[in-house]
């Protein structure tokens, strides 16, 4: 009896901590932590949607997306190229 009452006790202290740390695992991965992709961004811009539609649209938080505004960094800037439009 006391064999199998330890065994659940090391199974549930087992599984609380699992859940415990996988929750806090996706927390890293939530999408206001993903990084933002500028060139999505600024072709989007270019289709006339606002900061806050965009935001949406990538379920981003809307000061990442308006960070998206600022100088080119994309490129080959040490060549003076310029990305292409396609």
């Amino acid at each position: 009896m006391h064999s199998e009452v330890r065994i659940f006790k090391s199974i549930v202290v087992l599984g609380f901590t699992l859940l415990v740390c996988g929750a806090s695992g996706c927390a890293t991965f939530s999408a206001s932590n993903a990084p933002i992709d500028c060139d999505v961004v600024k072709n989007q811009q270019k289709s006339g949607l606002s900061d806050t539609q965009i935001a949406s649209n990538l379920g981003a938080p809307v000061d990442k997306v308006a960070a998206c505004r600022g100088p080119e960094t994309e490129g080959n800037k040490s060549a003076g190229m310029a990305p292409s439009t396609y």
